[in-house]
């Protein structure tokens, strides 16, 4: 009779433990604890001031829904963060190690199949960096270049989808994170870089010589970048979308984008001069988690 009891004691538990795992917010109350994916280059989203230290817009948003939940749960919760590759941060996010992703994710279809996705808060434009001497101004120049971009990203399968990009050979190298595209393209071992343009924006500021490099060409897509949440996990999702929300409908959040993306920002004071886009002013004013593939029909 003490097994059948222990059997049922040890499958309740297991249960419990189970159940939580799609409970952030009871994870977080049971813990003390939350961890936060970062990035380390992900421009003025996500990046790392050093010791530990990470800051941007994302991280900004971040948390104001951990503030949040603080109030819901009664306590104050420690934050930890944990920097994220484009590689591992979906999983990370799927296996319960982070929380919440705190970077410059791309909402699409397949990631949805394994994550959630908060209300959009910023919508990118994919684009082309290049040496500002190299002569390349189009996407149709870039035939016969080798093209940077980073692995896991969704940068050069868009480009290739472009009408533009008909006819245009290329070749790919893979940086392991941005910073490490960034650096193919400044050292030479690639000739354009094509990224979201507010990162390459964030490396091309944070640059030796920003005045070395310069953005080009017509956006290659329009994509939707949200802060990722696991899936199947209504409540923190719920919490998450209310925090941004009050935020768009107060016009907090304009204030927060226009500290990160238009005034200097640490630790060099640069400033990477990239107002609202239309696009991004029209998600604030209709909070929505559509993925790419919505903004792709238009």
């Amino acid at each position: 009779m003490k097994k059948v009891l222990l059997a049922v004691a040890v499958a309740a538990a297991c249960g419990g433990v189970f159940a939580q795992a799609n409970d952030t917010i009871a994870k977080v109350k049971n813990s003390g604890s939350i961890t936060m994916g970062v990035r380390d280059s992900s421009g003025a989203l996500s990046y790392t001031l050093g010791d530990g230290k990470y800051v941007g817009y994302h991280v900004e948003l971040c948390q104001r829904i951990i503030a949040n939940l603080e109030k819901q749960i009664g306590k104050k919760v420690e934050v930890k963060y944990l920097p994220v590759t484009s590689q591992n941060r979906v999983p990370l996010v799927a296996n319960g190690t982070v929380d919440i992703e705190c970077g410059s994710t791309t909402n699409n279809s397949a990631r949805a199949k394994d994550v959630a996705f908060a209300d959009t808060t910023y919508v990118e434009e994919v684009r082309i960096a290049v040496r500002a001497n190299s002569g390349i101004n189009s996407l149709a120049q870039l035939n016969g270049k080798t093209v940077a971009t980073t692995t896991g990203t969704t940068s050069v399968q868009l480009l290739r989808k472009n009408e533009r990009a008909k006819n245009v050979n290329f070749n790919e190298v893979f940086g392991k994170d941005h910073a490490d595209s960034f650096l193919m393209l400044e050292s030479g071992r690639a000739d354009a870089f094509v990224m979201d343009g507010q990162i390459l924006a964030g490396n091309i500021a944070g640059s030796k010589n920003p005045a070395d490099f310069k953005i080009v060409g017509e956006p290659i897509s329009v994509e939707p970048i949200a802060i990722m949440l696991r899936k199947d996990d209504p409540a923190f999702k719920k919490l998450a979308d209310d925090t941004l929300k009050d935020l768009m409908k107060s016009g907090e959040i304009a204030k927060i984008y226009d500290k990160w993306f238009v005034q200097p920002i640490p630790p060099k004071g640069a400033k990477l001069n990239l107002p609202a886009s239309e696009a991004t002013k029209q998600t604030w004013a209709n909070p929505n988690d559509k993925p790419v593939e919505d903004y792709q029909k238009k």
